[in-house]
């Protein structure tokens, strides 16, 4: 997913390398507990708002540039994400958030794609839709972005009213 955000690479670099950023430009963030930031051996964990948490172990560290990371529940699959700014102009530059799923459990191969293409795939586009619209929002707003802000989603948002 990339989004053409109006503020200089710079910026972006400074909140997605911070540490702690989810809970300022993830909308479906509850929590974002820091082990060790920054570098190519950061660990975090991010607490959604439907209650699931999942640990980030970062495996490469570009500064100004990126990084990848590996993420999952402890001892679940992890998929590989990598996030990645490129500047367009002095005042505007792309993110793009790119991520490799781990394989759908002990389905046979030809038919993972099925599930994938009909659930997973457009449910992730959605959701990394709106982690890279809540940078926008954080580094052009200068504020937070509130929670389910573009929208509620089935696998990251509060399951009960409740919990917003």
């Amino acid at each position: 997913m990339t989004r053409t955000i109006r503020s200089p690479a710079e910026e972006i670099w400074a909140t997605i390398s911070a540490p702690g950023n989810l809970e300022w430009c993830h909308p479906f963030c509850a929590g974002n507990r820091v082990v060790t930031w920054p570098g190519p051996d950061s660990v975090d964990e991010i607490r959604y708002l439907s209650g699931w948490v999942y640990e980030r172990r970062f495996v490469n560290w570009f500064d100004g540039v990126g990084y990848d990371l590996e993420i999952g529940g402890v001892g679940e699959p992890r998929s590989f994400v990598s996030w990645r700014i490129a500047p367009v102009d002095g005042a505007t530059s792309t993110l793009t958030i790119t991520v490799h799923p781990h394989p759908l459990g002990s389905l046979p191969a030809v038919i993972r794609w099925l599930p994938y293409a009909a659930c997973v795939r457009p449910l992730l586009r959605r959701y990394l839709s709106s982690v890279v619209q809540g940078v926008e929002w954080y580094v052009t707003k200068g504020e937070a972005v509130p929670r389910n802000q573009f929208g509620r989603h089935p696998w990251f948002s509060a399951k009960r009213p409740d919990h917003d």
